[in-house]
């Protein structure tokens, strides 16, 4: 534990920056898993959509994630939604 006022203030802040990342990025992954089980149940609505890409880009305006970790995230889901609408489509 640090000795000095300014140190130990910025441990703490620290420690409340990382719990509330920490909060921020399991509710990212939460909305992604979700999307991806609609996805896989051939179920996927668009406001779930819009909700998880809404909540990425949050995200990484934020700085949370890094910008293209966000486009990563957001290109991933869109490929496995386009490859679902494909598939309708042909079917």
């Amino acid at each position: 534990m640090p000795n000095i006022k300014s140190v130990k203030k910025d441990v703490e802040r620290s420690r409340r920056r990382h719990l509330r990342n920490q909060s921020y990025k399991s509710r990212m992954k939460t909305m992604i898993k979700k999307a991806r089980t609609a996805v896989a149940q051939k179920s996927l609505d668009d406001t779930l959509l819009r909700e998880t890409e809404s909540t990425i880009d949050t995200l990484a305006q934020k700085g949370i994630i890094h910008k293209n970790a966000a486009a990563r995230r957001k290109s991933r889901l869109m490929k496995l939604v386009n490859q679902l609408k494909a598939e309708a489509g042909q079917a």
